[in-house]
Parts: structure tokens; C-alpha cells; sequence
């Protein structure tokens, strides 16, 4: 078997406007901003208040909503929803593609979901035992099976009755025929933001970006366990849990390697944050070289933050072919091994016979760090010192990042010699723990940090796999088979 290429994994991005006249062109521009977040499929919901439409396909934005295409024009209604998918939950398949539509009592629901539900599995098999049916390998799709239960229907506030029965991170956009509701989920693992139009519409969205490119201004973030409703009322807010009852549990990881440089979340701007991470590493390790070079894009600004701190030139050694996107983007291996030379080029001139500083954002499972450092030997670097603006990964994510099993971390059964071994660098340096959470806005104990410490905010009482659904459907046709 080939040795395993890809790395970090993306979440989803989500996006919803209510009351503008080009709704659906608007959504279609954030998920480009959000096109980072995931380009595995990517879709649009819309209503005119009283009917909705969906279309949706594999692929990225431009490549579902084809340029001169009628689709987005056949969409046009004044509300809508948008998602761009990576799978941490179900495999990649036109069925899991979001937003997903379903209709019950109520009428018509889309849901565009960012977070991964670890009681997934234990509430479908419960559904499926009164005779529910499925269409997708999604966790998704369990929110509008609890949503149609008649004794959850009947509720005073139905959708916050129901968002108390899901376990795990979730970022939710629901398009009703004639509003939109956003919720978070308690611990706010996941961002999720308010913005407004110069028109006056209301907008949320994962990533500050999304409204950079509609024109549209950050209001706030929704709070964990807020529901934030969009309608001809404008915005309204309610809590389907207590606040301050629960302590956060922000995921520091969307800080470090998934937003986009220009977002803010987490109260605070994605680049000067990197910035800051860098500038603390370069204290924890410092490094006598004679130029610090990045890894692109998401390394950029911790290099800058890093040579700034050192008072050593910066420079890229290394480009980033913006047409192949992240390698671990596509699901089959063999296409992401054939990405990875495309990927990144080395710049020969600013890397031969010196000594580099190489900074990154992270290392999960190594390979393709290893594969970077190897060009950078070929092309004539005398000295190479791996720099890392995270501590070292060792424990699996179950709220959202697709690195689930503790085999597949680098840093897992290494210790520092043995990982730069494995690398092939002259020295290795990680920011602690401590230095990390110290750049943070929020109190070190509002942040997850699973990955690095094993402490896990929500406890995960079985292990969560991103196939499971698909194991689970193999195994009741296998049944029926017999």
C-alpha cells in the first residue's frame, strides 16, 4: 500500500443571507471566500417564503455553478443558504452533498452543517429501531429525523429542544420556507458569525471572509448555544442553553491552520494571531540561520512573525500552485500523491547553500512535510531548522479535523530525535502548549486542546469513525443478503 499523502483535513463553511433581492449571488461569492473550508461538493438552498430549492453537486463552487450556466439564475429567491463540503462524517458522495432538503410536518427544512456529532450513530440506529429511513451516510441527516419526531414538534421551541439531544461541535444554518435560524453548538467549537449588507440584510457565516467579499460588515459571532434568527423581523436571539453554564471549547485549530488569514473569529484576527505564534516560537526556539521560510499559504504568517522576532531575513523558498489546492483536498490517494509535486516548487535561489528556518503551522502525519524537506535538499540547502507554531499532534480529533486514529500522527509513538529523523532536518522546534494558548484572546481553559493534551471538552465514549455510516449500511445489506 502506498504511503498515506494527505494532512490536515478541512471542516465545511456555511453561509446564509435573509431579505436581499441577489440572495443567491451573494452566497454564491461567500462560498468562493469559504472555498478553503472544504471542495469536496458545494451547494445553494433558496426560498421565496414560501417554497425551496436546492441544487447542489461534487466539486468546487465555480465547478458546481458553472459560468454561464441558468442555475444560479433559477435559484434567485431573497433567502438563502450555501455550504461547501469536506466530510468528516459520511464519505464523499453526491447524497451527502449539503445543504440537505427534507420536508415534514412542518414543511420544508435545508440544514448546512460545520462539526462532526459524536452520538451520531447511537441516535440513528435509535431512529431507524421506530422506522426511519435514510438517504445519506451524513450525521446531518439525523438532525431532520429529530426535528420530524411528533413529541419534539410539538415543543415551544421546537429546534431548541432538539439541538440539546446532539453531542459533539456544530455550526448550523437551517433554511425554513420563510427564515433562517443559526445555531451553535454549547461549547462554540466551531466560528459562526453575523454580518449585515450595506443593503441592511442580515448574513451569517463560518469565516468574517464570507462578508469581505459581499461587502458586508461583521456584526459579532454568534455565542455558543445561541440560536440567532433571520427574518422579516431583521435578527432576533434566543439560548437553548444557559449561558455561562457551559465553559467554551473553541477550536485553536481553526486559528492555526483553517481560517483564512483576513477572518476574524474567536474575537480576534486569524493573521496577527499567526503572527504572534511565530513570534513566540522563535523565543521557545530560535534558530541561527540565515533566512526563514515558510511553508504556503497557512505558515506564512507565523514565518513573518518568527524572522521579525529573530531579526532574520524572510523569504519564500517555497511557491504554492494555487490551481492544485490543499493536497489532502482530494479523497483518492493516487491523485493526492500525483498533487503533492505540483503542490509546492522551490525557489533554488533563496534556498541554495544557506541555512534555512522552515516554519510551518503543524505536522500531523509527517509525509508530506517529509517530501517538502527533501526538495529542499536537492535544491542545495545547507542546513535546514523545522519550526512548528503548534505542539506536536498525538491524540485524534472527533469534533471536525479528519486526523481520527492515533496510528496515522506523527508524533504519536516519536519523540523530538525521532521525528526529525523521520523528517530529515538538522534541528525540530514546536511552540509549547503553553506558549500557544498564551498568544490566545480567551483564557487558556476556553480553548480545545484534544489534539495535544488528550482532554477531550465533550466526552467521546466510542470511537468515532468518519465511515462509519457506510459500515453501518454495508452491514444491514449484508444482513439482508443472508
Amino acid at each position: 500500500m502506498s504511503e498515506t499523502i494527505r494532512e490536515k483535513k478541512e471542516n465545511c463553511g456555511l453561509f446564509g443571507i435573509y431579505g436581499d433581492k441577489d440572495a443567491v449571488g451573494k452566497t454564491y461569492l461567500a462560498l468562493h471566500s469559504l472555498q478553503h473550508r472544504g471542495q469536496e461538493s458545494a451547494g445553494i438552498a433558496s426560498s421565496d417564503g414560501e417554497e425551496i430549492q436546492l441544487y447542489s453537486g461534487m466539486g468546487t463552487v465555480r465547478r458546481v455553478f458553472r459560468a454561464g450556466s441558468t442555475i444560479l439564475s433559477k435559484l434567485a429567491n431573497p433567502i438563502a443558504i450555501g455550504h461547501v463540503r469536506y466530510s468528516t462524517s459520511g464519505g464523499s458522495s453526491a447524497a451527502n452533498s449539503q445543504p440537505l432538503l427534507s420536508e415534514y410536518s412542518r414543511g420544508q427544512v435545508a440544514i448546512a452543517h460545520n462539526g462532526n456529532l459524536i452520538n451520531a450513530m447511537l441516535l440513528r440506529d435509535e431512529y431507524e429501531a421506530y422506522g426511519s429511513i435514510f438517504k445519506s451516510t451524513s450525521d446531518t441527516e439525523i438532525i431532520t429525523h429529530l426535528l420530524a419526531k411528533p413529541s419534539h414538534v410539538s415543543k415551544a421551541d421546537p429546534l431548541g429542544h432538539v439541538l440539546k439531544h446532539l453531542q459533539g461541535s456544530y455550526s448550523l444554518v437551517f433554511l425554513f420556507a420563510d427564515y433562517i435560524d443559526a445555531a451553535r453548538d454549547p461549547f462554540g467549537v466551531r466560528p459562526l458569525c453575523i454580518g449585515r449588507t450595506v443593503e441592511g440584510a442580515y448574513c451569517v457565516a463560518s469565516e468574517t471572509c464570507a462578508f469581505d467579499a459581499i461587502d458586508a460588515e461583521f456584526v459579532r459571532e454568534v455565542e455558543p448555544g445561541e440560536i440567532v434568527r433571520l427574518d422579516k423581523k431583521g435578527l432576533t436571539s434566543r439560548f437553548f442553553v444557559e449561558p455561562g453554564t457551559v465553559t467554551p471549547a473553541h477550536c485553536i485549530f481553526e486559528h492555526i491552520y483553517f481560517a483564512k488569514q483576513n477572518s476574524t473569529i474567536f474575537g480576534e484576527n486569524v493573521h496577527e494571531f499567526r503572527k504572534k505564534l511565530g513570534r513566540q516560537l522563535a523565543i521557545e526556539h530560535p534558530a541561527d540561520a540565515d533566512v526563514v521560510i515558510p511553508i504556503p499559504d497557512s505558515g506564512i504568517s507565523a514565518a513573518l512573525g518568527f524572522a521579525e522576532r529573530s531579526r532574520i531575513p524572510f523569504d519564500m523558498g517555497l511557491v504554492r500552485s494555487h490551481y492544485i489546492g490543499r493536497t489532502f483536498i482530494s479523497p483518492e490517494q493516487s491523485l493526492r500523491e500525483l498533487a503533492v509535486n505540483l503542490k509546492l516548487q522551490v525557489i533554488k535561489e533563496v534556498v541554495h547553500g544557506k541555512r534555512i528556518a522552515v516554519v510551518d503551522d503543524s505536522i500531523v502525519r509527517g509525509t508530506t512535510t517529509r517530501g517538502k524537506i527533501r526538495a529542499l535538499r536537492q535544491a542545495g540547502a545547507r542546513e535546514i531548522h523545522m519550526r512548528v507554531s503548534c505542539p506536536p499532534i498525538r491524540h485524534p480529533c472527533f469534533y471536525g479535523v479528519d486526523f481520527p486514529t492515533k496510528e496515522e500522527l506523527l508524533a504519536n509513538n516519536r519523540d523530538l530525535d525521532q521525528i526529525k529523523e523521520f523528517l530529515g532536518v538538522d534541528s525540530i522546534g514546536y511552540i509549547s502548549l503553553q506558549g500557544q494558548l498564551g498568544c490566545a484572546t480567551f483564557p487558556p481553559d476556553h480553548y480545545c486542546t484534544a489534539c495535544w493534551s488528550g482532554k477531550y471538552p465533550i466526552p467521546v465514549d466510542i470511537a468515532v469513525n468518519k465511515f462509519a455510516m457506510e459500515h453501518y449500511q454495508m452491514r444491514m445489506f449484508d444482513k439482508q443478503d443472508d
